[in-house]
């Protein structure tokens, strides 16, 4: 299990969707999700045939945030040209982990490495 974590807080576990297959599925066919979905590589995402509004993080190279946006169902989101990463969660969880701009993200893999 992998976790997102944010100045040592564990926002979530987390799914790391890396390869063409796995972004492009998405979070589709899916009825919730209480976890986050990283796709990586990516710079933009959409909505399209979602059945619940998402919180969408765009995040550079380094896993800074550089914008976050709720998206409703069936939307096309506009790309974020110097986004590296999107990162995906089930809507009002932005409020919850009160992400901002600049807030840097981690993946941590193990128990050991998250720290409270």
């Amino acid at each position: 299990m992998a976790w997102i974590v944010c100045d040592n807080r564990v926002l979530a576990t987390v799914e790391v969707a890396t390869s063409w297959h796995q972004r492009a599925v998405g979070l589709l066919g899916r009825k919730e999700f209480d976890k986050a979905l990283l796709l990586r590589p990516a710079f933009w995402v959409h909505t399209l045939g979602m059945r619940f509004a998402i919180d969408v993080v765009y995040l550079d190279r380094n896993m800074v945030v550089l914008k976050t946006k709720t998206m409703a169902r069936h939307r096309v989101g506009m790309p974020v040209w110097r986004a590296r990463a999107v990162l995906e969660a089930e809507a009002g969880s932005l409020a919850h982990w009160g992400l901002m701009p600049t807030d840097r993200l981690e993946i941590r893999q193990t128990a050991l490495e998250v720290r409270e």
